[in-house]
């Protein structure tokens, strides 16, 4: 059964990344990005019956949240159920995670796991999403990427103001996570994406997730007639990014 759902993956696991080292120009420290802790009245409790734990995130991202999770629920492409896992960690619970996170230097551990004061789960707008039913299947990428709920995430996350903090080869260097999304609105508009946007502009600048919340073409008429303004070739917009 396991092979089989290594086969199906439908994104080819990658050998795991040396982090950058830190700190580094940009600020990151082993790769990550730095973040303040969410102050604890701005946090509300996700139900019961969307969670497997105890999960708290920011009152503005559980709207979507909620529809998110309702809506894989309802929709049989998804084959199952989406739940939160892992929501807000404060810097001093994010500290034992960092601790206990493996195995080797704090550089080796930094690929799976950011250290204190430097995850996005801090900021109250990330979650780690659990697929059910998970008919066995460990918790590694491609095992959980093939499964049809996981699949469903991918294809729809983004609907609701999610994207995938760390895809698979990022050039953050960090350790590919399908469960891992961050909340930023579907729109700058939606009520606290602005506050999101804010808190993850830098590692959505550097490292673009995907799949990913893009900004619309916005034209500016300054007289008529106005000719066509067209996005640019998918090529030049990659040059651009690694300028």
């Amino acid at each position: 059964m396991l092979a089989f759902l290594l086969a199906q993956a439908t994104v080819p696991a990658a050998p795991a990344p040396t982090p950058a080292p830190g700190p580094v120009s940009d600020g990151r420290v082993l790769g990550h990005f730095a973040y303040g802790d969410v102050a604890p009245d701005e946090l509300v409790m996700v139900p019961a019956d969307l969670s497997v734990h105890a999960c708290r995130v920011r009152r503005e991202m559980l709207p979507d949240l909620q529809r998110l999770i309702a809506a894989a629920a309802t929709d049989p492409a998804a084959g199952g159920r989406i739940l939160a896992l892992s929501c807000h960690r404060s810097i001093a619970r994010q500290s034992s995670v960092f601790a206990t996170g493996g195995e080797g230097d704090a550089q080796s551990r930094a690929i799976s796991v950011a250290p204190p004061g430097h995850s996005e789960h801090t900021t109250g707008f990330a979650v780690d999403f659990a697929v059910r039913p998970h008919g066995g299947c460990p918790d590694i990428e491609a095992c959980m990427a093939a499964l049809p709920p996981a699949r469903w995430l991918i294809a729809n996350g983004p609907r609701f103001g999610f994207e995938l903090s760390f895809p698979p080869g990022n050039a953050q260097r960090v350790k590919w996570e399908p469960w891992h999304w961050r909340w930023v609105g579907t729109t700058a508009s939606t009520p606290g994406a602005a506050k999101a946007r804010f808190l993850f502009a830098r590692a959505r600048a550097a490292f673009p997730a995907d799949p990913g919340i893009r900004p619309p073409l916005r034209i500016v008429l300054t007289g008529q007639p106005s000719p066509p303004v067209l996005a640019a070739p998918v090529k030049d917009r990659k040059k651009k990014r690694r300028r």
